[in-house]
């Protein structure tokens, strides 16, 4: 019995092991053109294996590029696309930096600190006083969410006039409670795209009759009988 442990290592397990043979097979043939027209008929065969790859743009670019990857890029054929070399298909990609910022207040998160020096660069007093309103709105929600319980609002307003090194001021008449109200309202608001379908009119005086409820007459049922009194 031979093993898979004992066979040589598929490239594409995708493709199956019988592939991977016809593969192998393709690299004894001597005769370039008999090459060619066996290799087209594997990837024909490649293609009907996985039907998924028809969805995909290029695919069968896809199909050529395994070919070659599965025959160890020793296949020479006349491919009608670019032959890929090992050095491209297995090129490590480029490592991504992560970024480093340090910033006091991770609660907050950068974001805030972002939007802090965007208010403090506006030049309309008054569109920076709303905005720093606005802002001292989202800190609180934050602040909020990040340690799960409620927080005074002078905190905020501390925060946000140490964090804008003080050019960002809140009254106490602020409202900073207007975004976490509206968030806990957001599942009990009815949008225009949730009313029921149907053209129904709610009967003045009384309900719906298309929803049930009182205000009609009962339905006779003749398995009904009263309950006479003592």
């Amino acid at each position: 019995m031979n093993y898979n442990t004992e066979r040589g290592r598929l490239e594409m397990t995708e493709y199956g092991r019988n592939v991977q043979r016809m593969v192998e097979y393709l690299l004894e043939i001597e005769d370039d053109k008999k090459r060619n027209e066996q290799a087209k008929i594997v990837i024909e065969l490649m293609g009907q294996l996985n039907p998924h790859l028809k969805n995909v743009e290029d695919f069968r670019h896809k199909l050529w590029d395994h070919i070659i990857i599965m025959s160890d890029f020793k296949l020479n054929v006349e491919s009608p696309y670019p032959i890929p070399d090992r050095e491209t298909i297995f090129a490590k990609p480029q490592r991504i930096p992560y970024p480093q910022s340090e910033f006091k207040h991770r609660h907050y998160g950068k974001n805030i600190e972002t939007l802090i020096e965007k208010a403090i660069a506006m030049e309309d007093p008054q569109k920076r006083q709303e905005f720093a309103e606005v802002i001292g709105n989202y800190m609180k929600l934050v602040h909020t969410n990040w340690n799960n319980e409620t927080v005074n609002n002078q905190v905020i307003m501390d925060d946000l006039e140490r964090m804008s090194r003080g050019k960002l001021k809140l009254g106490e008449e602020t409202n900073l409670d207007l975004l976490a109200r509206e968030k806990r309202a957001g599942g009990f608001q009815q949008r225009d795209g949730d009313r029921p379908a149907g053209n129904f009119k709610r009967r003045p005086g009384g309900p719906n009759k298309n929803q049930g409820g009182g205000g009609g007459q009962p339905r006779h049922n003749k398995n009904f009988k009263p309950r006479h009194k003592k």
